[in-house]
């Protein structure tokens, strides 16, 4: 079995696995593996062999979504000759219904230009957006059920939630003071792209402040979340005991940082939701803070998972620092994390269904007689 999975995460999966009594080698190369579970970062992928492997199993993989065609290609590719497979996530499709393409593609379960005529129609004029046709949204649900299963917690399958229970979820919103632009009295929202981002730039130095502040008023651990270099950069310098990981580190770094944080050897994280929000596990740390955010919905859910996840005891605290003019990206975020709550309570539903054999109920066709082979085909 190989499984794939973000950077740093697979040596945390073998730690997990000797608690569970179970031996996950992390291996480089195909010369590494053994008979059982290994594990690999998606990016060594091309130093193994599919036909070695009776299964695979892709941890976090929405990471689909944010590879080209051609990476995704090869995935689908490799993936093709062995019979089990097996796609885990939180966020299956965080920002659009269309990127569940990327998950059934993978499966083997249809074609993307398949599963868009069946399914989806353009959202107006656009070329790129798409929406679930009227008549077919209970439709793709229905066969969502046929091949995934949404567990959100465990009485969505059946099972009692005893010991699961997170503890609550605080979000503390601080406010700082936008640029206020010739001709205007008062901040005003950005609304493009480009405004949003102008607006991040100004009020960079503020927003960075009031995030170490909160960082230095305590010895517990600490994760940081930011979005630009110059944010991550600032935080390392004000904060306390913080190592920084950015893009541009070398694997063996981001590893290490990750794990000293896990480990407590580095008592503040600073880094973006890109490079350590999918995969890790870090309920010792209860506190967190986001001196920037971008508009994705996925990397601030995964980000506040990373400690508010089952085996946290204690009340989590997330502290947003944003100024006035930022407020169209924090209601950007609220409306995904709407749209995303919707479609997992749709897949629990229809997948219970399904599971018990109530799928298709509601359907609105009552055949009340035989079937019968049509006269022209009997000739």
């Amino acid at each position: 079995m190989l499984i794939l999975a973000p950077l740093a995460v697979a040596e945390q999966t073998r730690r997990e696995g000797i608690a569970c009594g179970l031996n996950v080698k992390v291996c480089r190369t195909q010369f590494d593996c053994h008979v059982g579970l290994n594990i690999t970062n998606y990016e060594m992928l091309e130093h193994f062999t599919p036909d070695k492997f009776a299964g695979i199993v892709l941890d976090e993989s929405s990471i689909l979504k944010g590879y080209g065609s051609s990476t995704r290609q090869l995935l689908n590719d490799f993936a093709e000759s062995i019979p089990y497979r097996l796609c885990c996530t939180a966020t299956p499709a965080p920002n659009d219904l269309i990127e569940i393409i990327n998950h059934a593609e993978f499966l083997g379960i249809l074609r993307g230009k398949e599963i868009i005529a069946r399914f989806f129609i353009q959202d107006g004029n656009t070329t790129h957006k798409w929406r679930l046709k009227g008549h077919a949204y209970k439709d793709f649900y229905r066969w969502m059920a046929t091949w995934a299963r949404a567990v959100r917690k465990p009485s969505d399958i059946g099972y009692p939630d005893d010991g699961f229970d997170l503890p609550e979820l605080r979000i503390h919103k601080h406010l700082v003071d936008g640029h206020v632009s010739e001709g205007y009295l008062v901040p005003v929202m950005a609304s493009s792209l480009q405004e949003r981002q102008q607006a991040r730039r100004e009020s960079l130095t503020d927003r960075v402040s009031v995030i170490a502040e909160i960082a230095n008023s305590t010895t517990e651990p600490v994760l940081v979340w930011c979005d630009y270099n110059a944010e991550s950069e600032m935080l390392r310098r004000t904060i306390n005991g913080a190592v920084e990981v950015k893009g541009s580190d070398s694997p063996a770094h981001k590893a290490s940082a990750m794990i000293g944080f896990t480990d407590g050897t580095h008592r503040v994280l600073v880094t973006k939701p890109s490079i350590a929000g999918f995969g890790m596990n870090w309920q010792h740390c209860n506190m967190m803070g986001f001196a920037g955010m971008s508009d994705s919905f996925e990397q601030f859910y995964q980000a506040i998972r990373r400690c508010y996840r089952f085996g946290q005891k204690r009340t989590v605290n997330v502290h947003i620092s944003h100024a006035e003019t930022e407020e169209a990206v924090i209601q950007n975020i609220m409306r995904k994390q709407r749209d995303t709550e919707g479609m997992m309570g749709q897949l629990v539903a229809h997948m219970s269904a399904a599971a018990s054999g109530r799928a298709f109920t509601d359907s609105h066709y009552h055949r009340n007689e035989d079937r019968k082979v049509p006269s022209w085909l009997q000739k």
